[in-house]
């Protein structure tokens, strides 16, 4: 099943909140993403009768494996391409709410080959401060 973008939005913001804080609850969730509480309660009912989440009895939300899988998959792809958004020059804010947008359209093979291309530090010849690390370099060589 390939889950929408709220679904996502939902499954990442719990997987944050829960690294933060430890115990999520809707109303954490709901502030978390600024969405009114019976929006975030249909949202949870929606992830629970899929196998996303569960509900203990006190109230706190808590991922089923599918749901952490899920959860890590957005996020992994969130950070990720944040980080490259980031290196090639885009500002913090743009670069965040554009890779909020792109981790739900972006295929698993052209994630794939980003983020290889990012472990491999490919794109670190890209930034601002790997060309100022060039010219660095090379007013070394010359004064050398």
């Amino acid at each position: 099943m390939v889950l929408r973008k709220s679904a996502e939005d939902y499954l990442e913001a719990i997987y944050v909140l829960k690294q933060k804080h430890g115990a999520v609850r809707s109303i954490d969730v709901a502030h978390h993403l600024d969405y009114s509480k019976p929006s975030v309660s249909r949202a949870v009912g929606n992830l629970k009768n899929d196998g996303y989440l569960e509900m203990m009895e006190d109230g706190e939300l808590v991922l089923t494996d599918k749901g952490a899988a899920a959860a890590r998959d957005v996020y992994e792809r969130h950070t990720i391409l944040t980080a490259l958004f980031t290196a090639l020059g885009v500002s913090g804010k743009t670069a965040v709410e554009d890779a909020c947008n792109v981790e739900h359209a972006i295929s698993a093979e052209t994630f794939a080959c980003l983020k290889a291309a990012y472990h491999d530090n490919l794109f670190e010849l890209m930034t601002p401060q790997g060309d100022d690390a060039d010219k660095k370099k090379k007013k070394k060589k010359k004064k050398g």
